[in-house]
């Protein structure tokens, strides 16, 4: 009879939950799994790090809604994936993680890579258990998989020890299949009646959609109540795409960071701010509501965390979806007075005149201008993910999506280094599509190694590289509090050079049409490029400045 290890366990278990991809390095306390990889089970994804590992496999959680797995030896390589996983808790991206650990006996020792695997990792995960015998490796995963999408997602992290992943299990141990997802109800009807009358009495109501609205099924349910009730509309950074092309006339915007968009104005004028999927790490209800005045309404599957600035008055609980669905016939036909058009007219043409204003230095590109031609080039079905930095506010302010999870942000976090992790997991999932990775020259290189993995997977993934010399995300705003800036200069590196040598083409542009030419006649098929972007941030100051009087930071 064939030996069967605790190795072949967790493999099987994966394979059983329908794993696709595993990212990850090996190490010697955890090696026998990757044996067991080279065999069966999802496909092997050896990166550069483990912390771009364990961004790929967010991405895998943010895109799909399902736990993206991630693998490491102990010691620095359980360490290395605390960002990620950080990241993934925070944002709500599940996340099952497997790492390594000594032997059992070595564990109160100086042993070689000993440390409290658990303990480090109970401060980032939803759920952090090591196993101590074999025979529960699969019982084990298929619990920490099911805490890891439930609710609000995150991460769940399981140490195994060497010798358990090395033991012999008996054959009569099965590894486990998963057990259907519970099915939620909806809201009660008296919660969804008493939003009804609070829609139709209200002068000028207004949805905040967040990450936890951006599923594909929240997305068509809140499409379909738009298109029949004129309610005007907002996303957080992890709420874009949520509005569709046709229903572009009730999106008033993306707000974030600084309480100064259009969109803000339209949260302190509404009367009544309705919350789909809202949470608060996005935009803190500090910012939005500093006047604690908003009458909130929350829809949601799970409850609020009430603080001074969000109490809502009533909390539609259950499966978002349906909720919507049931409240669609309460509230059909509503429609707004006319003198909350005209006020509304007003802000989409703040907006355009914002979009417009473009005036760019020779031989640098303006973050518009980059804005403009991604929009003219990007399909609606292609990937789009941009890293934190000054980008990402030029991004989220003015980049329109019309797909939910196709504009991806760190907004919680605000972790640098994700994008190009997550573009490799945009190309894996939506295999064929193009992905264009969105990075300052600051971010970039926490995670470029990793444009060597994307080569090696041959995936069509364009890498821009706004490239001004700075951590300029943090010197605008230091020139903001202190008139000066600190700490925030670094060296050049030749972009180019640096991915040509990884196996990638590399390419600089100096102007919006050198750009524009270049991404045209890329093709479909074509592995990693990346394109250099001298960018002119003489206007990020304008990102900061004040739009409301009394604006929170």
């Amino acid at each position: 009879m064939t030996e069967k290890y605790g190795a072949d366990l967790i493999v099987d278990s994966l394979i059983n939950h329908k794993v696709d991809y595993i990212f990850g390095i090996p190490g010697a306390k955890i090696d026998r799994v990757f044996e067991v990889l080279n065999d069966r089970g999802p496909r092997l994804i050896v990166t550069r790090h483990e912390q771009g590992a364990s961004f790929m496999a967010q991405g895998i959680g943010r895109i799909t809604g399902k736990p993206g797995v991630v693998i490491a030896t102990s010691g620095p390589g359980v360490s290395n994936l605390a960002t990620g996983l950080l990241t993934a808790t925070a944002e709500g991206d599940p996340i099952l993680a497997i790492g390594g650990q000594v032997k059992r006996s070595d564990q109160l020792k100086r042993a070689h890579q000993s440390m409290d695997n658990v303990g480090l990792m109970k401060a980032v995960t939803k759920y952090s258990a090591e196993v101590q015998d074999a025979s529960v490796l699969s019982e084990t995963i298929a619990n920490a998989y099911r805490i890891a999408k439930a609710g609000k997602g995150g991460a769940s992290f399981i140490s195994v020890p060497q010798d358990v992943t090395d033991a012999e299990v008996s054959n009569n141990v099965k590894a486990i299949k998963p057990l259907s997802a519970p099915k939620f109800g909806d809201a009660s009807i008296d919660d969804i009646t008493y939003l009804a009358q609070a829609i139709r009495s209200s002068v000028l109501p207004v949805i905040l959609v967040g990450a936890g609205g951006s599923d594909a099924k929240v997305a068509k349910a809140l499409r379909e109540l738009l298109a029949a009730v004129q309610i005007p509309v907002l996303e957080t950074f992890q709420g874009a795409g949520v509005i569709s092309r046709e229903l572009e006339h009730t999106f008033f915007g993306r707000v974030g960071l600084f309480r100064n968009q259009p969109g803000d104005m339209l949260l302190k004028r509404a009367d009544l701010v309705i919350t789909i999927g809202y949470d608060p790490i996005e935009y803190e209800a500090r910012n939005w509501n500093a006047e604690i005045n908003s009458r909130i309404i929350v829809i949601d599957d799970a409850q609020a965390e009430i603080d001074t600035y969000f109490q809502p008055e009533r909390e539609l609980i259950g499966d978002i979806t349906a909720t919507l669905e049931n409240l669609l016939p309460a509230v059909r036909g509503y429609q707004l007075p006319e003198g909350s058009n005209e006020y509304l007219n007003g802000l989409h043409e703040i907006s355009i005149v914002e979009s417009q204003e473009i005036k760019s230095v020779k031989d640098r590109v303006h973050p518009l201008e980059i804005v403009q031609t991604l929009q003219e080039i990007v399909k609606d079905d292609e990937t789009v993910v941009v890293d934190v930095g000054s980008l990402y506010i030029w991004m989220a302010r003015y980049f329109k999506s019309y797909e939910p999870r196709h504009l991806l942000f760190s907004n919680g976090m605000q972790t640098l280094g994700v994008a190009l992790p997550w573009a490799i997991s945009a190309g894996l999932v939506r295999q064929g599509k193009k992905v264009y990775s969105n990075s300052g020259d600051g971010g970039f290189l926490f995670t470029g190694q990793e444009l060597e993995t994307a080569v090696r997977l041959k995936l069509p993934i364009i890498q821009l590289i706004w490239n001004d010399g700075h951590y300029d995300m943090v010197k605008f705003q230091e020139e903001m509090k202190y008139g000066r800036s600190a700490g925030v200069d670094f060296g050049k590196v030749d972009y180019v050079k640096y991915a040509e040598s990884m196996g990638a083409k590399g390419y600089r542009v100096h102007s919006q049409n050198e750009l524009k030419q270049i991404l045209s006649e890329i093709p479909d098929t074509t592995g990693p490029v990346l394109i250099d972007i001298p960018v002119d941030y003489k206007d990020n100051i304008k990102l900061g400045e004040t739009l409301l009087p009394d604006e929170f930071y």
